[in-house]
């Protein structure tokens, strides 16, 4: 994929073109929620100055008179969990950023450390350095490695007067915890954590929140007839999609999804192992973003991982993968003939 696809796609995904701070409907027993809203609001509007250079750089980090309070931090960190809206949030930043779209970058977390592996590193800082906003949904350490790429790569760009925002299921402060424990890469954490203002966002997943309980999984050979009646499905066997994710670098599991109506997969069964849970979950990131509903036979969604998975280190990712899947599996419902 060429890196310039991969710079013109950081913009909010199809799912998420059109919300709206005043499209969020925040639940009325979270006042956070609203809280949320306002705080946002807010920090949208106060991008609307100077550029990344020159006297807006000198404006955010210019040395603090004594006796005056400290500058406020040059990002916001959404913390809450699954379904509370925080993309939506996130989103509604980016549209709401007086700025043109070249001069704002909204992309997951994976997504980001995927620009660095195709432009290099002092390439990305080049590119993003003159952004006004940069967003990151899904903001995860899932290994040392990544933990200082983005650290480093976010130091560099506050530097250069770069305002940032992200989501994440887990406090700044608490980023890797249960998955590696050097005093190195945790002071790397705390390095991130102070670029941000945490707000927390209380609440239950919108996705369930009043809702039927998602479909069982259909028979094979619902799922095939669905398939071949509905123009733009896709149609696959589960254990062959698996292996095919494996020989994709997931960078590229967005193009997969070019062109595709809907999902149709077969004999849906637990994952065999970490590696491809992951693979999966990235995948199901794509494919939420897309809003590309998922029909299938075999397991239900919520026993694709072990117990073992779900208690482990990435139970987050495994969480949220149930919880999108399980959206669109009630979204493709319809297509199965009654």
């Amino acid at each position: 994929m060429p890196a310039e696809r991969l710079v013109a796609e950081m913009v909010p995904p199809p799912r998420f073109d059109s919300v709206r701070f005043d499209t969020y409907d925040p639940d009325p027993a979270q006042p956070s929620q609203s809280e949320a809203v306002k705080v946002l609001a807010g920090f949208a509007a106060g991008l609307g100055g100077a550029h990344a250079t020159g006297a807006g750089r000198r404006r955010w980090f210019a040395r603090t008179p004594k006796g005056t309070a400290p500058a406020a931090p040059r990002g916001v960190y959404l913390d809450g969990g699954y379904g509370v809206g925080k993309t939506h949030l996130l989103a509604s930043l980016w549209h709401a950023t007086p700025a043109e779209p070249a001069l704002k970058a909204f992309g997951t977390f994976v997504e980001l450390t995927n620009l660095v592996g195709a432009l290099g590193f002092q390439q990305t800082v080049q590119t993003l350095g003159g952004h006004r906003l940069l967003c990151i949904d899904e903001f995860e350490l899932d290994d040392p490695g990544d933990t200082v790429l983005v650290s480093s790569l976010l130091r560099r760009l506050v530097e250069q007067g770069v305002a940032l925002a992200a989501t994440s299921n887990t406090l700044p402060g608490k980023l890797g915890e249960g998955r590696f424990a050097s005093a190195d890469f945790l002071r790397e954490i705390q390095g991130l954590s102070a670029h941000f203002r945490p707000l927390r966002i209380d609440g239950q997943d919108y996705r369930h929140r009043g809702l039927p309980e998602a479909p069982s999984p259909f028979s094979d050979e619902q799922v095939a007839k669905a398939a071949y009646a509905t123009d733009g499905a896709s149609l696959d066997d589960f254990p062959g999609l698996l292996e095919h994710l494996a020989r994709v670098h997931p960078s590229r599991y967005g193009a997969l999804t070019d062109g595709i109506a809907a999902v149709c997969l077969t004999d849906v069964g637990p994952v065999p192992d970490q590696s491809t849970a992951l693979r999966l979950v990235v995948l199901a990131d794509r494919l939420y973003d897309r809003e590309i509903p998922v029909l299938a036979s075999g397991v239900p969604f919520d026993k694709l991982f072990s117990e073992e998975m779900l208690n482990g280190g990435y139970r987050k990712k495994y969480f949220r993968a149930i919880s999108r899947l399980t959206a669109l599996a009630r979204d493709a419902k319809p297509l199965v003939s009654q």
